[in-house]
C-alpha cells in the first residue's frame, strides 16, 4: 500500500558528508530531485527519502516511512550513514607519520560514511555493475527497480512523484535472462547468473543475514559469496562492506591497485588481480589501515584517488 505523504523533519550534522557518502561508488539508488544538486532522493526498502542540503551542516529529511517519534528518525538515520564509526578510528597515528602527504589529502574526505545498505540489493547492485562506469550503473539499477520492483506515488511539492523499490529475490529469480539482461548492459551471461543468485537467496540457499555475523570469518564469508557464478573476490567484498556491514572487508579494483602502487609502492598492485594477488594485496594492505576498519578507510582513500588524482566524476 502506497503512503500519500511526507513527513520532514530538520536535522543538525557534524562530520558527515551526507553527498560524498551518497555518490563515491557504493550506492546507486541515490540521485538529484530535478536536478537540484543540493537535494537527493533515494528509495530505501519501499520508501522514498529526500534530503535537502541547506548549508553543508543542517539537512531537512522527508520521508513517507513511518518514523512519528524522533528517536526512532534518528536511530535509524545514525544506523544508515554509520555515525557510529568516527573518522578518528580510520587512520592510525603510524599511518599519518609514514604518509603525511596522503593524510592531507584525504582531509576533506574523512567524513564520507558507508551506508548500511540492503545485502541483497547490494548484491545484485554489484553483480550488474562489473566494469562498467558509475552513470551507467545508476542508469542500470534504475531501469531493474522500474522493470520488477513496486510501483509507489507520493506527493512531492504538491505534485505526484512516482518511485519504484528494488525488486524482491523472488520477483528476480523468475525474471527472464532475455529480458534482464536489458538491466545488465544487454549481457545474457551476467544476466543468467543474477537469477541463479536471486533463486539462491530466495530459497535460502544463500543466507545472507548469516553473512553478517561477526563470529563467521570475514573469509569463510567472503567464499560462500564467491561460490555462486558472476561473484568474484571484489564483488563479494563490495557486498560485505556495503551490503553486510563487514567494514573489514577491503575490495580491490582498478582504482585501487593504482592507489595501492602510486601512493604506498606495493609493486604487486601493477601485476594481474588473480586471486593470490588479490590476497597478497589485501594483507599488505592489513599493515597499513586498521584491519577491522580496512574497507571503511579504504572507500574514503578510493573516491580521494578517483576525484584528486583522476578527476573523475561520481554521477
Amino acid at each position: 500500500m502506497n503512503k500519500k505523504t511526507l513527513a520532514a523533519k530538520k536535522t543538525e550534522l557534524h562530520e558527515v558528508d551526507i553527498t560524498n557518502s551518497l555518490f563515491s561508488g557504493q550506492s546507486f539508488r541515490w540521485n538529484y530531485f530535478e536536478g537540484n544538486t543540493n537535494t537527493y532522493y533515494g528509495v530505501i526498502g519501499e520508501d522514498l527519502f529526500i534530503i535537502e542540503n541547506i548549508d553543508n551542516k543542517h539537512y531537512i529529511t522527508s520521508t513517507n516511512r513511518n518514523m512519528r517519534l524522533e528517536e526512532n528518525f534518528n536511530t535509524f538515520f545514525s544506523n544508515y550513514f554509520s555515525f557510529d564509526i568516527k573518522s578518528s578510528e580510520l587512520f592510525t597515528d603510524e599511518f599519518r607519520e609514514r604518509f603525511p602527504d596522503i593524510w592531507q589529502l584525504i582531509q576533506p574526505y574523512l567524513s564520507i560514511k558507508i551506508l548500511r545498505q540492503d545485502a541483497f540489493e547490494t548484491l545484485i547492485t554489484f553483480m550488474c555493475a562489473q566494469g562498467l562506469g558509475m552513470k551507467i550503473i545508476r542508469r542500470q539499477i534504475s531501469y531493474l527497480a522500474r522493470e520488477y520492483g513496486n510501483k509507489h506515488t507520493v506527493t512531492v511539492k504538491n505534485k505526484p512523484f512516482t518511485y519504484f523499490s528494488f525488486p524482491s529475490p523472488e520477483t528476480l529469480a523468475a525474471a527472464d535472462p532475455g529480458h534482464l539482461r536489458l538491466c545488465t548492459n544487454n549481457n545474457c551471461i551476467r544476466a543468467t547468473n543474477i537469477i541463479k543468485a536471486a533463486s539462491s537467496v530466495a530459497t535460502g540457499q544463500l543466507d545472507l543475514e548469516d553473512l553478517k555475523d561477526p563470529e563467521m570469518p570475514l573469509e569463510a564469508a567472503r567464499e560462500r559469496l564467491s561460490s555462486h557464478s558472476g561473484i568474484g573476490y571484489k564483488i563479494a567484498d563490495c557486498v560485505l562492506l556495503f551490503g553486510l556491514h563487514r567494514f573489514s572487508a577491503f575490495p580491490i579494483d582498478t582504482h585501487v591497485k593504482q592507489y595501492l602502487a602510486t601512493w604506498f609502492s606495493i609493486g604487486e598492485s601493477l601485476q594481474s588481480l588473480t586471486q593470490k594477488n588479490y590476497l597478497f594485496l589485501q594483507e599488505q594492505v592489513s599493515h597499513l589501515l586498521n584491519p577491522e576498519l580496512a574497507g571503511f578507510a579504504g572507500h574514503i582513500l578510493f573516491h580521494c584517488w578517483r576525484k584528486e588524482v583522476k578527476h573523475l566524476d561520481s554521477y
